[in-house]
């Protein structure tokens, strides 16, 4: 069944000129790209991406680091969307992130991960409606589909 999955490209990324590298991974893994933007995070949006983690002792960093600079947002779909992205993304910690992942390949610090994907469905939703509207998601006819 195709779902839907959040995923920012945080600002290290941008900084490092790997964004490209990043989307060729998920299309490379037959996921199809239904959202993209690049925009600057406010404090207020970033707590709310952020909430679950508020009063945690590295909350103030997750928040100071994702509005430090520009982020590329996106939405991908695709069979069991979230899982896929996750297996691209790799661990959430460096030393755990297999090679080969997106953070086995480039990330060294957990406080500056280089990307975020939702953890389950419901995460995704949420954070699909935090960063686009609805019109800003197009589902286009993807024919390259019969092929994965």
């Amino acid at each position: 069944m195709s779902t839907r999955c959040f995923a920012m490209c945080k600002p290290g990324v941008l900084n490092r000129r790997l964004v490209g590298q990043v989307i060729t991974r998920l299309e490379n893994k037959g996921l199809k790209l239904v959202g993209l933007k690049m925009m600057q995070i406010s404090p207020e949006l970033a707590s709310k991406h952020y909430a679950e983690h508020a009063g945690k002792s590295f909350y103030d960093e997750l928040v100071s680091y994702i509005t430090s600079g520009p982020v590329v947002a996106m939405v991908w779909q695709g069979d069991d969307c979230v899982e896929l992205v996750r297996k691209v993304v790799g661990a959430t910690k460096p030393s755990e992130a297999a090679p080969g992942t997106i953070r086995g390949d480039f990330c060294s610090h957990t406080s500056h991960n280089i990307i975020h994907a939702s953890d389950s469905d419901t995460s995704a939703e949420r954070e699909i409606n935090l960063f686009f509207k609805p019109e800003e998601l197009i589902d286009w006819k993807d024919e390259a589909s019969l092929w994965f």
